[in-house]
């Protein structure tokens, strides 16, 4: 019992954690929730709902605890260590996971309390969680004969093991690219800021120049502002053909592979493919209604593109010569056109925006609209010092969560930024069991003469981070598989993308964006270029959103079995949405890490649909007042504590009064009057 992992515990004990004590939590995890789950099916007493749906959905509480502190520090804080065990750790859980949804004898129970769910007088959550339980099992193969059954498993543990290494090599394609610059002259036009942090990343290297990663806050930057057009073709070409280079980290075959996995997967359970097995449990609920979605907004969004790119263009032409634009120029020419149109670029703002202000500022807003405070703890043991622990408690002093906050990048963390969970919401034993929330981040880390500075697009970045982590941190039901962020995929990026708009709001930018070193209130002229820039080159924004997102249904909505060639597969599929010239050495599939390795398969289109949801609700906002109490309740009460207790657009429409218009987001992005 020396193992902290094998007891159960309330704040992970990150600090008494050594890497070999997980492999036999998970056991030892694995082999309590298979108890838990024989307790229920061998139970003497007639199927009820509290001791079949109730008693299963509270079961594998010590699994949960410990595979999320492990898969978390995967992505956080991964070591060769850690990346082993999670070979060995992730086909025994999809194992145990096919050994309870497979298991017929529990099935049969939930079958019973399923059929006389009209006489049983349930709530509506748990009538909602009932359907759950049964549909989970249902479509996950529980009434397939056992030769399926097999066959199931052994995919099943081949895409856990799959998507895995799909991760590891991009983490390792991005830990091994380095572009040393010693010379000066090759960082003109990257700001000062910028080239102090290369400075200080070369150093820490026991190297001497400027160096230059695939890290997001080196690499946008210097794709942003450097004026040598050869190194930003150079850093843009390696940072698109990661996983794409025919060598030990390649990602072509497995993408392939995962693929077709889903596919035979998908017809195995009696689907036409996998989409139309993930959207049946989505707002969406089809492949046709995601493709007609999509394409009603490409025909909205194209032609607005095809002219801010011809507008790009000739501008490039005007400026620097440049007779074709290339994806390496896109974010320099960018940048420059948003400089000349609106004189507003990210050097002027970063000042206003120094991380510790941010937060502030988003605490701040959660305050003013939900009543919630934060103060910061030294007390509580994390897995690294750069995390930031704090106490969440209500209007009233009670305690609401415990929230950790991860923002600079390291070696052993993944590029991008998410939220995710160490300990879930629920009620138990009358008591109401409050949840431990997490959001990591990849923002520039200060250097010895500068904090750290965001740009506007990081702001945006750390509010709708946030804005999950509300979703997670003011859940308020009964059962854990219902809480907080366990909502339908294209409903959970509403509470994440509403609360951006903040950030766009001369009333809550005036509470945070303070000069760092002045500590004046940013100027009301560049909150309205702010304003105004926000539809700057909206359409092309939205066209390469949209290619993500039919890049995705490409791979999951049809029969893969006929794609030998990944590119030639991506390149027929972006010629809808393609401004730029194709670049050969350059692969999105390969590094596409939401479909292949994160949770977003058949559902990166949830992005855009959340943002005709948020839009209308922002609109909401907007007609009242943002900070409006009234409707921060309804939006608290009807979406964010209600988790998936109910169907997503009964509580939006609860929420709103009426259905999401299509026309709030058009308007918003400026494609529309």
């Amino acid at each position: 019992m020396n193992n902290p992992l094998k007891k159960h515990f309330d704040i992970a004990p990150f600090s008494e954690i050594t890497s070999d004590h997980f492999l036999p939590a998970i056991e030892n995890g694995i082999a309590l929730a298979k108890k838990e789950v024989n307790d229920i099916i061998t139970n003497p007493e007639p199927a009820s709902f509290s001791n079949t749906i109730e008693a299963l959905d509270y079961s594998g509480e010590l699994l949960d605890r410990v595979t999320s502190v492990f898969f978390n520090l995967n992505s956080a804080e991964t070591n060769e260590d850690i990346q082993k065990i999670a070979q060995k750790a992730s086909p025994l859980l999809s194992e145990f996971s096919n050994d309870i949804a497979l298991n017929l004898d529990l099935f049969k129970r939930i079958e019973t309390v399923y059929s006389q769910k009209e006489s049983l007088s349930l709530t509506v959550e748990q009538s909602k969680l009932l359907e759950k339980r049964y549909k989970s099992f249902s479509r996950n193969g529980a009434n397939l004969p056992e030769d399926k059954k097999e066959a199931l498993r052994t995919i099943d543990k081949e895409l856990s093991t799959l998507s895995l290494k799909f991760g590891e090599n991009i983490l390792a394609e991005t830990n091994k690219f380095e572009m040393l610059l010693t010379n000066e002259e090759d960082l003109l036009g990257l700001p000062e800021g910028d080239k102090e942090a290369a400075k200080a990343m070369a150093q820490a290297k026991k190297q001497n120049g400027w160096l230059i990663t695939l890290d997001y806050p080196s690499y946008i930057p210097f794709m942003k502002y450097a004026d040598n057009r050869e190194l930003r073709k150079k850093l843009s070409l390696a940072f698109g053909s990661k996983g794409f280079k025919n060598d030990e980290l390649d990602n072509q075959n497995i993408v392939l592979k995962i693929a077709n996995l889903r596919h035979q997967r998908a017809l195995l359970l009696g689907y036409h493919s996998h989409s139309n097995y993930i959207l049946e449990e989505r707002m969406a609920e089809s492949p046709e209604n995601v493709f007609s979605f999509l394409n009603e907004i490409l025909d909205k969004a194209k032609p607005a593109a095809e002219r801010e790119f011809k507008q790009l263009e000739s501008f490039a032409k005007e400026l620097d010569g440049i007779d074709q634009l290339q994806t390496w120029d896109s974010a320099y020419y960018s940048e420059k056109l948003k400089q000349k149109l609106f004189n507003l670029d990210d050097e002027k703002l970063k000042p206003y925006f120094k991380l510790e202000n941010v937060i502030d500022g988003v605490f701040t807003v959660a305050n003013k609209l939900f009543g919630l405070q934060f103060s910061e703890i030294s007390d509580v043991d994390k897995y690294h010092e750069d995390v930031k622990t704090y106490n969440v408690t209500d209007s009233k002093d009670n305690f609401v969560a415990l929230f950790y906050a991860d923002f600079h990048p390291r070696p052993g963390k993944r590029n991008g930024a998410w939220m995710t969970s160490y300990k879930p919401q629920m009620k138990k034993n009358d008591k109401n069991i409050r949840p431990h929330v997490s959001i990591v981040c990849n923002f520039t880390k200060p250097t010895p003469n500068k904090p750290s500075l965001l740009t506007f697009n990081e702001v945006t970045t750390l509010f709708h981070e946030f804005g999950h982590a509300l979703h997670g941190m003011l859940a308020d039901t009964t059962y854990p598989g219902l809480s907080g962020t366990s909502v339908y995929w294209d409903f959970v990026e509403l509470p994440s993308q509403v609360l951006e708009n903040w950030c766009y709001e001369k009333e809550a930018l005036q509470l945070f964006a303070k000069h760092y070193e002045t500590g004046e209130v940013i100027p009301m002229e560049l909150i309205k270029k702010i304003k105004e820039s926000s539809t700057f080159l909206e359409g092309m924004a939205t066209l390469r959103q949209l290619s993500f997102g039919l890049l995705d249904m490409s791979w999951h909505a049809h029969d893969p079995s006929k794609i030998t060639k990944v590119k030639a597969h991506e390149k027929k599929i972006f010629d809808a949405t393609s401004l730029f010239p194709n670049v050969e050495e350059n692969c999105m599939s390969t590094a596409f890490s939401h479909i292949f390795q994160g949770g977003y398969s058949s559902g990166y289109y949830s992005y855009k649909w959340a943002e005709v949801l948020d839009a209308d609700a922002f609109e909401y906002f907007k007609e009242n007042g943002i900070f409006n109490k009234d409707i921060a309740t309804k939006f608290k009460d009807n979406i964010l504590s209600k988790g998936g207790t109910e169907n997503p657009m009964t509580l939006y429409k609860r929420f709103r009064g009426q259905e999401p218009k299509p026309e709030a987001l058009l308007k918003r992005a400026g494609l529309i009057n």
